[in-house]
Formats: structure tokens, C-alpha cells, sequence
């Protein structure tokens, strides 16, 4: 939780939080199925380059649920009919949304 705290304040990005959370999991946790990853990208339509890349754990769902509430607010995503998606076994791009006023693409995959 201490890790999650990390990223939501700034302090860590989310991919280093994710490394840090892998080597956790490595010390002391046996896997039972290989890991399955949430991953959100806001790209900026004019350069590129990519605004928000978020990836996390699935099994940190709810967590990141909720942090991507923070950046689908101008895109209108049902982030319940995401996670409800991704737990009956969605996998691949689930969401490619483009805001041409903005400039903004969101994408989110299951991988």
C-alpha cells in the first residue's frame, strides 16, 4: 500500500512502482499463473508523445481503477464497465478512445 501511496502522490512512477511491487512479489510470493498487467496510455495526438503511461499489476486493479478515474473524467469511460471487462477475461486493447478537441488519445490494455 506504502508503494501505491508512492505513486499517487508523485514521489515514484507508476512503472517504478511496478518494479518495486515485482520485487516484492519475487523475495517472498510464488506466482501461480504469469503476471497479467493493466496499462493505460494518454497520448498526445500532435507530438506523439506519450502524456500518462500507467502500468500496473492486475492484480492492483481496483487500485488503478482508481487512479484512471483521474485522467477519464474528459473522456467520459464507464471505469466499472472496465473493471467488470477485465474480470471476465478481457485481454488486448479494451478502451481506444480519441478527444480531437483536446488532442488527446487514451488507451487501456489487458496484457
Amino acid at each position: 500500500m506504502q508503494i501505491l501511496k508512492m505513486i499517487e502522490e508523485g514521489q515514484i512512477t507508476a512503472e517504478e512502482g511496478a518494479k518495486l511491487l515485482d520485487a516484492l512479489e519475487a523475495r517472498g510470493e510464488e506466482r501461480a499463473a504469469p503476471a497479467r498487467w493493466f496499462r493505460v496510455r494518454v497520448t498526445d495526438m500532435k507530438t506523439g508523445k506519450h502524456k500518462v503511461n500507467i502500468n500496473l499489476p492486475l492484480g492492483l486493479l481496483n487500485i488503478g481503477a482508481k487512479i484512471g478515474a483521474k485522467f477519464s473524467a474528459p473522456f467520459d469511460l464507464d471505469i466499472d464497465e472496465i473493471v467488470r471487462a477485465v474480470r471476465e477475461g478481457a485481454r488486448g486493447k479494451i478502451v481506444d478512445v480519441e478527444d480531437t478537441e483536446d488532442g488527446e488519445r487514451v488507451e487501456i490494455y489487458i496484457e
